[in-house]
């Protein structure tokens, strides 16, 4: 995977917003935004979840281990629902992870232009509930998550999770 790492970025809904004229403060130094790209293939699914893993560890991100892991699976459940839907009309995907100084968003971007829908339980399907699994990993989390198209087309798929500092 190809990272490019790069100040700023998106922010999870419900942020404060700042008064006119005050400075913000200053970044800890865990905060940032950083992008993978990969080929949207097979292979691409550890390697995103083993990429993020990595990054946390190596920025200090203050987050507990129980929110790695469902973070962790929602970066497989979005670059495999990526991989599995999207391969076709978008032959690279790009996971992006922002950390603030309580929460993290993680999106996975690709340039096919169908919006995924979470499906409810359907016990004869073996498949297909990758998203809903993604909501109720937010949800239980206290975060969110959404999926948004983008200008050229395409769609990102993100998940913004609370963690707060020294949780």
């Amino acid at each position: 995977m190809d990272e490019h790492g790069c100040d700023g970025g998106p922010r999870p809904p419900g942020g404060a917003a700042a008064s006119p004229g005050a400075r913000p403060p200053d970044p800890a130094p865990y905060e940032g935004v950083w992008r993978f790209t990969a080929p949207t293939v097979d292979a691409s699914v550890p390697q995103a979840r083993h990429a993020v893993r990595d990054l946390l560890r190596r920025q200090g991100v203050p987050v507990s281990e129980v929110l790695v892991h469902g973070l962790l699976l929602i970066v497989s459940e979005l670059v495999t629902n990526a991989v599995r839907h999207a391969a076709l009309l978008s032959p690279m995907l790009a996971v992006e992870v922002a950390v603030g100084p309580e929460w993290l968003r993680v999106s996975v971007e690709d340039n096919h232009p169908y919006r995924p829908s979470a499906l409810h339980t359907d016990h004869g399907r073996t498949g297909g509930r990758g998203l809903l699994l993604v909501q109720e990993i937010a949800r239980e989390a206290g975060g969110v998550c959404g999926v948004e198209h983008t200008a050229s087309g395409g769609k990102v798929i993100w998940a913004a999770l609370p963690f707060g500092p020294g949780r």
